[in-house]
């Protein structure tokens, strides 16, 4: 009985290497993680009713071809899409958001970054397209990825409705497909084929960058938010620090600090340092934009001039967080050398921060 088990397997799984048949919904090709999940014929399909969890394939290793699926999509509030070349904290993701059906951000292209999808810093054009959802009917997803590039095609269509570069660097990894979160949803008709990843008519959208931004940050090691609450103990907190990663600004907009440092793991903590060093020609006030996500403390020369809250609804229940020069500050620089520290928070979203002076002349940055 045990050689008869092993045996379909071996076979399941090879049927979906070479790339041709529909991978079977059940417990030996996927590992499900649920809150709760039902195996069933649903509209016509075999299909598996995936309810706060995810599908993660067994055993293979996904790093170009074509991933297909369908689901059938509900109106509501929900992110069900595909995580590939999945290793770790680590990935690539395509979704949908069915609830903003016909809406510039209706679906997003995104990485996985250290467990954090910074989707405040990769946003517009560049990474959603508009699209009309249907409820009444399966929504066909496919998603095809060549080496650092891919593409999404919905509802069987010949042209792709996005193409984008991915965001790390091409590695096999895993493949995970989840459902709607705490909305449950069907998926159904699953297929990888590892064969075909043809780009057609592959053309990114360019994004504008903002000029004169700061180019790079320095990092602390992570501390907890709390700390920052008693202003006589800054200096304290920012002498305990380690330093060392650098971070660089992305997409012309902000630099990700989930590239160097790992929000979710065994170590407590939300909140680091970025710094920069600014030797001034002379004394006075220089106004320097900044964006962040998703709070901040800005701190000259050891002393906290300013707090602010960019965090997802923060402001009111359509409020996305995204990053942006939207705050500022007028400094007030010393001649010499001045140490200009943001200590940025995250909750959700990314973990960003970016900032430029408006008037840099007789400024030197490092």
């Amino acid at each position: 009985m045990k050689k008869t088990i092993l045996t379909m397997a071996l076979l399941c799984l090879a049927s979906w290497g070479s790339a041709q048949d529909i991978i079977p919904l059940d417990t030996l090709n996927w590992d499900i993680q649920a809150k709760s999940y039902v195996l069933e014929t649903y509209k016509g399909q075999e299909a598996v009713y995936l309810q706060g969890g995810s599908l993660s394939l067994k055993d293979g290793t996904f790093l170009n071809g074509t991933i297909e699926y369908d689901i059938y999509l509900k109106e509501v509030q929900s992110f069900p899409g595909v995580y590939f070349r999945v290793n770790g904290a680590n990935a690539e993701q395509f979704y949908v958001r069915p609830h903003q059906s016909g809406n510039p951000d209706a679906n997003q292209a995104i990485p996985l970054i250290k467990g954090i999808t910074a989707w405040q810093l990769y946003f517009g054009e560049r990474y959603s397209f508009p699209y009309e959802y249907h409820y009444d009917d399966w929504t066909h997803v496919k998603v095809v990825v060549n080496g650092d590039r891919a593409q999404v095609f919905l509802d069987h269509s010949e042209t792709p409705h996005l193409s984008w570069q991915l965001f790390h660097e091409a590695k096999a990894g895993g493949i995970s497909i989840t459902g709607g979160n705490a909305q449950g949803m069907h998926l159904a008709n699953i297929k990888i084929d590892k064969n075909n990843y043809e780009l057609k008519d592959f053309q990114p959208m360019d994004r504008k960058p903002i000029e004169g931004l700061v180019p790079e940050w320095q990092l602390s090691d992570k501390f907890d938010e709390k700390l920052l609450d008693d202003p006589s103990k800054v200096d304290g907190l920012i002498k305990g620090r380690k330093w060392g990663a650098t971070i660089a600004v992305e997409e012309g907009t902000a630099a990700n600090i989930s590239r160097a440092v790992q929000r979710y793991d065994d170590t407590e903590g939300n909140t680091v340092f970025a710094k920069i060093e600014v030797t001034a020609a002379k004394s006075g006030f220089k106004r320097f934009e900044f964006g962040y996500s998703d709070r901040v403390v800005v701190i000259l020369n050891g002393t906290p001039m300013y707090s602010g809250n960019n965090r997802w609804r923060s402001r009111d229940y359509r409020y996305l967080g995204t990053v942006g020069l939207f705050d500022a500050v007028y400094l007030n620089l010393k001649k010499g050398k001045n140490t200009l520290l943001l200590a940025v928070s995250e909750d959700f979203g990314g973990w960003l921060v970016t900032g430029k002076f408006t008037a840099p002349e007789g400024l030197k940055i490092k």
